[in-house]
C-alpha cells in the first residue's frame, strides 16, 4: 500500500483522530522529529508528541486509544523496546503505523501498516526512513485537517533525493577536511536549530559519541546564548548546521558569536547545496534536516575512516541484556 492508501484506510475505520504519537530509540527516534515538527507547526487540531519508546511503554499518554495514531520507527525492526510500544498501543485500539527497513521483522508484523523504506543502497536512500515520515505527517494532515501545501510537499517529497545525491561529491571535500581538523579532538560541540535541530542531536550522540567514542553534546541555536556559549574560546571545535528557511537568523547568531571568539567551526549549509532551488518555499523548512542530515552521512565516515575507527565498531551495543 501507498502512504496515502494507508492514511485512507486508517481515515476509514477511524474517523476521528485527536492525537498523533511518533514512537522509537535512538536515531530511529530522531528521524521521526522532523514530522512531529512539522504537525505541531501546520495542524490546527491534531496534537502530537515524540516519545522514547521505553517511556511510552511505563508512562503512557492518557489519551492512548481509538483516537490515537501511533507511528513507530526502527531501521531493523527489532528494537524491543519499540517492538513493544506497538504492542502496548494495538492492545489499547490505536492504529499503528512503522517504518522499517526489514519487512519481516518483529516490529512489522507488530504494525497494522508496515511501510518499508530503504537504506543501504545509497546515500538518499538512508534518508527515506525521514522523508516517508514527512510524507505520512502531511498526508495525515491533509486528510484529517486538509493542508494547503500539501501539493507543495508532494514536489518536495519527489525531489529531495536528487538534491542529496547532487550534494554528496561537493560534500566529500569538505568532510574530509572536518575529519582531518577533528579527528584528535577529545569533544566536538554539534548546534542546529527548528526542524534540523535533531539532526544535531543525531550527529553528536550516535555519530560522535556511540560510533567514535568522542565525547560530545548537542544543543539548539536558539539555546546557545542561554548557557552552551559560556564554553567558547579560541580553537574549541563546534559544528553548526545552517537551515535555509525561518530558523536561519538564529544559526547566523551564532555562527557570529562563534567567529568573533576563534572557535573553531565546522559550518554545514543547506544553502550551500541549493535546497530552495529544487525545493518549493513553502515547505523548503522541513526538508533542511532530510537534506544535512544526508550529508553528514559523508561526515560521518570521513572522520571514522581519519581516526581509523570503523562506524560498527562498539564496546557495549553487543552486550546489552534484554
Amino acid at each position: 500500500m501507498t502512504i496515502k492508501e494507508i492514511v485512507t484506510e486508517v481515515k476509514a475505520k477511524y474517523p476521528e483522530i485527536n492525537n498523533v504519537y511518533f514512537v522509537g530509540c535512538g536515531a530511529s527516534q530522531s528521524d521521526l522529529y522532523t514530522a512531529k515538527y512539522f504537525l505541531v507547526r501546520n495542524a490546527k487540531r491534531l496534537r502530537t508528541d515524540l516519545i522514547t519508546a521505553n517511556e511510552f511503554n511505563f508512562d503512557p499518554p492518557s489519551d492512548l486509544g481509538e483516537k490515537s495514531i501511533v507511528i513507530t520507527c526502527s531501521l531493523g525492526g527489532t528494537t524491543p523496546e519499540t517492538v513493544a510500544a506497538s504492542k502496548m498501543a494495538r492492545e489499547k485500539g490505536s492504529p499503528v503505523i512503522c517504518l522499517t527497513n526489514a519487512p519481516e521483522s518483529p516490529l512489522a508484523q507488530n504494525a497494522d501498516y508496515p511501510i518499508i523504506h530503504g537504506f543501504h543502497e545509497s546515500y538518499s536512500a538512508k534518508m527515506q526512513k525521514l522523508t516517508k515520515c514527512l510524507q505520512l505527517a502531511a498526508e495525515i494532515l491533509e486528510q484529517y485537517e486538509g493542508y494547503e501545501d500539501y501539493e507543495d510537499m508532494m514536489k518536495g517529497v519527489e525531489k529531495i533525493y536528487g538534491v542529496i545525491e547532487a550534494a554528496i561529491p561537493y560534500a566529500k571535500p569538505l568532510a574530509e577536511k572536518f575529519a582531518r581538523e577533528n579527528k584528535d579532538e577529545r569533544v566536538i560541540y554539534v548546534m542546529g536549530s527548528g526542524p534540523s535541530q535533531q539532526v544535531a542531536y543525531t550527529f553528536s550522540s550516535f555519530i560522535l559519541m556511540e560510533m567514535q567514542w568522542v565525547d560530545s553534546a548537542s544543543f539548539s541555536a536558539g539555546e546557545f546564548f542561554h548557557g552552551p556559549f559560556e564554553l567558547v574560546e579560541k580553537g574549541k571545535p563546534f559544528m553548526l548546521l545552517m537551515n535555509d528557511g525561518n530558523t536561519r537568523p538564529m544559526d547566523v547568531r551564532a555562527l557570529e558569536f562563534l567567529n568573533r571568539f576563534d572557535a573553531k567551526v565546522t559550518v554545514v549549509d543547506a544553502k550551500d547545496y541549493g535546497l530552495g532551488n529544487e525545493i518549493p518555499a513553502s515547505v523548503k523548512d522541513y526538508f533542511n534536516p532530510i537534506l544535512l542530515d544526508g550529508v553528514l552521512r559523508v561526515y560521518g565516515e570521513a572522520i571514522a575512516e581519519a581516526r581509523k575507527h570503523p562506524l560498527t565498531q562498539r564496546r557495549y551495543m553487543w552486550k546489552l541484556n534484554y
